[in-house]
């Protein structure tokens, strides 16, 4: 059976490497495609970016804006205002934090020549992180991820980017603060 790949229009097709064959030689075939640069970009069209005002959150939308630029993409700045546990006044504080990290990402993104749209959710954070990324057609999410230390490490094992990548149906590129 032939490997299906993304072509960069959207349109799939088989893989060029269907039926090469080396006949005993030691060298693999190589599709001339492959060893160009050029040809990866285009691979994302959309790259959508988890951002806060963390360290994390910051690398996240870095991380995302230079894989967008990288591919001609556009972003989705998305913060998401986790409403599960918060109360009226600490989601307003919420808010506001989130505005500011959507438009630094927006900001950064005009620097870079990419085109970013802002974004808020409401709700339970992993659930609207992969809602928004499956309504606005997204090929890739970026998410900061910190290490939890002291009593967050035990109130909330399973942290953000593992239940976004867990239940995303594309691929999920998690960020650490000090990867940028």
């Amino acid at each position: 059976m032939a490997n299906v790949e993304r072509k960069p229009d959207g349109q799939q097709g088989a893989s060029s490497h269907q039926g090469t064959e080396n006949h005993g030689t030691a060298e693999p075939t190589i599709d001339s495609n492959e060893a160009d640069p050029a040809a990866a970009a285009g691979l994302f069209d959309r790259v959508a970016v988890v951002t806060d005002e963390t360290a994390a959150g910051r690398a996240a939308a870095e991380t995302g804006l230079a894989v967008a630029q990288a591919h001609g993409a556009d972003v989705d700045a998305l913060y998401v205002v986790d409403t599960t546990r918060e109360w009226d006044i600490l989601v307003e504080r919420q808010e506001d934090s989130g505005e500011a990290a959507v438009d630094e990402v927006a900001a950064r993104g005009a620097e870079l020549g990419v085109d970013v749209e802002k974004w808020f959710r409401y709700g339970n954070d992993h659930e609207e992180v992969v809602d928004f990324a499956n309504a606005h057609d997204a090929d890739l999410i970026v998410v900061g991820s910190a290490k939890p230390t002291g009593m967050e490490r035990v109130l909330n094992p399973d942290t953000l980017p593992a239940r976004v990548q867990r239940r995303a149906d594309v691929p999920v590129l998690i960020v650490g603060p000090d990867e940028v």
